[in-house]
């Protein structure tokens, strides 16, 4: 059972890592397409990208697991609520925002998981 509970662990962490370096990977583009209704333009994205690749990083380390999965959560639900809902209420792309806000309402589902097993575990 504990391979399983590391393998979700790592498998769930990862993708952060690479969302995280894809905001520098691919940072004109951002900077040229989304700073228009991204709170604090390029800041915000390079802050996320540096938050992302941190979380990442201290999931797949089991260091320091509750708070960094309890940050996620809260940079997934300031998303939600600064980028997500605007966009619905203001009907921009709707579908694609629906399925984007789904997947981030999912996800800091899935880090308040993670926060609440580790928890429960014994520091190394």
């Amino acid at each position: 059972m504990k391979n399983i509970t590391a393998t979700g662990r790592i498998l769930f962490a990862l993708p952060f890592g690479l969302f995280g370096i894809n905001h520098f990977l691919m940072l004109d583009f951002y900077l040229g397409q989304l700073t228009s209704f991204i709170p604090g333009g390029g800041f915000t994205i390079i802050l996320t990208g540096i938050c992302m690749i941190a979380a990442c990083v201290s999931i797949i380390s089991k260091r320091m697991v509750t708070l960094a999965s309890y940050l996620l959560a809260a940079m997934l639900f300031l998303f939600i609520v600064t980028i997500h809902i605007p966009n619905l209420v203001q009907q921009v792309n709707t579908e694609i925002t629906l399925i984007t806000m789904l997947k981030d309402v999912s996800l800091m589902g899935g880090s308040l998981m993670i926060a609440g097993m580790s928890m429960n575990e014994k520091p190394q």
